[in-house]
């Protein structure tokens, strides 16, 4: 069999997990994915779940995951992560054996300048492309296989055949309709950031908004209802209402188990006004944003839960208040 057939992945978080089963479901059954995460029970764990579509090798190292295959993907949290997944001159991608051919996607979200600086290196050690290629849709997007890819290259072309390879590797996660080119290395992930500077100071002001209209006495699903049909209306209010029960599908309606920790949000609104700061707009919303999260995150209420749990944070109530009310 040959190398193009198997696929690396490094980072079976929440994300990374749902990401990679999908891989495993589309790819070739005769083809083997290489799994590897600094947490090697989720990886052991990954392995269980879907070996029945296919073979799956939990290895110790992404140098050992990138030396047996063609397609390196990786999803991890931060940039020093992405920095040592692919640079660690012992246990990173750059350590595996040299091949121009390797295509490397990394759909992490960190800043432009750490992944330019990375793809370079690599480029430059002869360890192939590498390519920003963050997603967005979150974790339902990510069970479906219908992320949206923000992707730091040009559009698929018969004259650029690593194009197409990127869109056949994209399309085993994501929806085609969803996929945008954005034509060079660490645009992808500009358009990430400020995508997710709108989302996260979104998530706040529904919070806020909700709290307001609930403390004046309106009954929150009919507040939201009025929203969803008012110019407030948006995905994030939809999808990740901040208050329990008001839907059914949403984080805080099951405890708050998290799409997107809190301690996350911190990570996401930094990015964002760090990135304004560097081309001089002054990222007011962010940094009050930044501010309040910094604050929930260290809330044992919002702690290791979704980010819409800052609701609790702005309110001072618990989960069990609504447990509560809920059975009255």
């Amino acid at each position: 069999m040959e190398d193009q057939d198997h696929i690396a992945f490094i980072g079976v978080g929440v994300m990374g997990y749902a990401i990679a089963g999908n891989i495993r479901k589309k790819m070739s059954r005769k083809a083997h994915l290489y799994v590897n995460d600094v947490n090697r029970s989720a990886a052991e764990r990954f392995a269980q779940e879907f070996g029945s579509h296919g073979s799956i090798h939990v290895v110790d190292s992404a140098k050992e995951a990138a030396s047996h295959a063609k397609v390196v993907i990786s999803i991890v949290p931060g940039a020093d992560d992405v920095c040592e997944v692919f640079l660690d001159p012992a246990t990173g991608v750059i350590a595996a054996p040299k091949d121009a051919d390797r295509l490397m996607l990394d759909c992490s979200t960190i800043d432009c300048r750490s992944s330019r600086t990375v793809g370079e290196k690599l480029k430059d050690a002869g360890s192939g492309t590498f390519v920003d290629a963050p997603v967005s849709g979150g974790l339902p997007g990510a069970q479906a296989g219908t992320l949206s890819f923000l992707v730091g290259h040009t559009a698929p072309s018969d004259s650029d055949p690593m194009s197409r390879r990127i869109e056949a590797v994209i399309s085993m996660m994501g929806s085609p309709d969803k996929f945008f080119w954005c034509n060079s290395p660490g645009a992808g992930l500009a358009v990430k950031i400020a995508n997710n500077y709108i989302s996260c100071t979104t998530l706040l002001t529904i919070a806020e908004a909700m709290a307001i209209g609930v403390r004046s006495g309106v009954d929150p699903s009919l507040l939201y209802n009025c929203i969803k049909s008012s110019t407030g209306q948006s995905w994030m209010c939809d999808n990740v209402q901040p208050v329990p029960y008001v839907l059914p599908h949403v984080p805080s309606s099951n405890d708050y188990k998290p799409g997107f920790k809190s301690q996350m949000m911190i990570k996401d609104i930094s990015l964002g006004v760090e990135a304004g700061r560097e081309v001089r707009i002054e990222p007011k919303t962010g940094e009050t944003a930044l501010k309040v999260f910094e604050q929930a995150a260290r809330d044992p209420r919002c702690i290791d839960r979704d980010g819409s749990s800052v609701y609790l944070w702005l309110t001072g109530d618990t989960t069990e208040d609504y447990a509560k009310k809920r059975e009255h």
